[in-house]
């Protein structure tokens, strides 16, 4: 078996990685089984670093809060604020404290040292302001959006006043109430105030396309793509707490594909600027839908990556990450009939795999799919063989 296929073996680089390609992409998709790794993320980093210098990638984007990626993007491309706190503020999902994520932020600042401003590298969150928990207020993407228009077009046509934004709005604690996420009765997003957000949220985004000559006219592409964010935020988070609060069994259901269509939304904007690699979950990068279990509710729904990818077609790259252990987490050597364990039996530690060609070599019979010990870990769909342009396989991943 592993005599058939070593001819689908590549090394770990970047030049690897494009070479399953016809072309560049517009969005390189890498993914990753699990959450909270440093070494997976020390694999991006050197994937990102030879995209940029050997490739003219720009931009990397993460499974990370849009809104608060804004700071870490400050930071490399300006300078502004200090390393630790940018990385604190500006990474969500506690992530900040890794210390692959911290070196990334810092390796970014340092290329774009004295350069111009169109040779920067820039960062981006792709992820929605959401956490497991329940998702953010929707104060700070429409009062900034709200504030961006009031400055540069007539008081004459904004739907509301800012006053009227926060009437409505309330505390934030309405927005945020951890119990809404179990219990739809608690939440606000139901609220006469909510729809009437809805509505003036709408507005305020159809008013910002109206006027896009002249805002980037009177301001910049970087200030009008910002605005845009916050159109894009405010309205897709005013929606989730719509369905947060509905009580109907599409709930979950909507929510996360809600979550996606965020991330969705968010990486072709990043696209429209230049190609971006952008790095989250393998489940929600990949082609195929998505599936999970909440309890004992089974749910589906169409990822980011997919729809990305349905509106990019061959623009579009996805390359899933696949492990042999994870010994820490009790992921010992995988079953040798899984699509990890015939990747096990390679001598490589790490490489990158054709995908498409590794499923024609194991035939028509598919591996069986891998169980994995761990919640945390999700062991490589093999069905997704061929919808995936490359496997990176790491054999074993170090303790932490």
């Amino acid at each position: 078996m592993v005599k058939d296929i070593q001819d689908t073996v590549h090394p770990f680089d970047a030049a690897s990685v494009l070479g399953l390609l016809p072309a560049r992409p517009r969005v390189l998709a890498l993914g990753e089984p699990t959450h909270g790794e440093d070494s997976l993320l020390e694999l991006r980093n050197a994937l990102f670093r030879q995209l940029v210098e050997e490739e003219g990638y720009r931009t990397i984007a993460i499974e990370s809060d849009c809104l608060a990626g804004l700071i870490v993007d400050e930071y490399v491309t300006s300078g502004t604020g200090a390393l630790d706190e940018v990385v604190e503020r500006g990474i969500s999902h506690g992530w900040g404290a890794s210390a692959a994520n911290r070196e990334l932020v810092r390796w970014m600042r340092a290329h774009n040292e004295g350069r111009p401003a169109s040779e920067r590298i820039r960062f981006a969150g792709v992820d929605g302001p959401l956490e497991i928990t329940g998702a953010a207020s929707p104060r700070q993407a429409l009062t900034a959006l709200h504030g961006y228009l009031a400055d540069h077009v007539g008081p004459g046509l904004l739907p509301c006043t800012a006053d009227t934004l926060d009437r409505l709005l309330g505390a934030d604690g309405r927005w945020t109430e951890p119990g809404a996420m179990m219990d739809p009765a608690r939440s606000a997003g139901q609220s006469p105030e909510a729809a009437e957000l809805g509505l003036l949220a709408d507005d305020l985004v159809a008013l910002l396309d109206e006027q896009t000559p002249h805002l980037i006219a009177s301001t910049s592409r970087d200030d009008w793509d910002r605005a845009c964010l916050y159109g894009r935020t405010a309205t897709g988070l005013l929606r989730y707490h719509h369905w947060m609060a509905d009580a109907s069994p599409a709930r979950l259901t909507r929510l996360v594909g809600l979550r996606g269509r965020m991330m969705a939304r968010n990486l072709l904007a990043l696209a429209d600027r230049g190609p971006v690699l952008v790095h989250a979950h393998n489940s929600h990068l990949q082609r195929e839908r998505s599936s999970m279990r909440l309890g004992d509710i089974p749910l589906e729904w169409w990822s980011a990556g997919a729809v990305a990818s349905a509106h990019l077609g061959g623009e579009y790259a996805f390359v899933a990450t696949a492990l042999g252990t994870i010994r820490h987490r009790g992921v010992d050597a995988p079953p040798p009939d899984t699509v990890e364990g015939i990747l096990y039996a390679l001598t490589e530690d790490r490489c990158v795999v054709d995908a498409r060609r590794l499923a024609t070599a194991l035939g028509e019979t598919p591996p069986a799919p891998r169980v994995s010990p761990w919640f945390g870990y999700a062991p490589f769909d093999p069905a997704h063989l061929a919808g995936s342009d490359g496997i990176v396989f790491v054999k074993d991943l170090p303790q932490p």
